[in-house]
């Protein structure tokens, strides 16, 4: 595993939480970095996307909640979730996406948020 995620956790609903992924510098200098989720019983869904440019883009559901961003000295990625729902509940995933359209995944990370 290339890509190393960690952050996250349980959370009340209405509560924050960072999401964090290093990756190495091969790949973090060139692929758009991005996260995935997972919740139980349902397909892997986009969540949010930066380019090694910056240029970002969220799934409609998280807009104005997430952020996603870069620290390029630290090679990390990181995704800031504000005002979490219950339906934010899921295991979430580290993504690498080169020039080529080749995935590089990390291993997942649970964000429970719940009451």
């Amino acid at each position: 595993v290339q890509l190393q995620a960690s952050g996250g956790g349980l959370v009340q609903p209405g509560g924050s939480l960072r999401l964090s992924c290093a990756a190495p510098g091969s790949i973090f200098s060139t692929d758009a970095m991005g996260w995935y989720r997972q919740a139980p019983g349902k397909q892997r869904l986009f969540v949010a996307v930066i380019t090694s440019g910056g240029s970002t883009n969220y799934a409609d559901s998280v807009k104005g909640r997430f952020t996603i961003s870069r620290d390029n000295t630290k090679k990390t990625v990181h995704l800031q979730m504000n005002s979490l729902k219950p339906e934010d509940t899921a295991v979430y995933y580290c993504n690498a996406r080169n020039a080529y359209g080749s995935d590089t995944w990390g291993q997942g990370t649970q964000v429970t948020v719940s009451s």
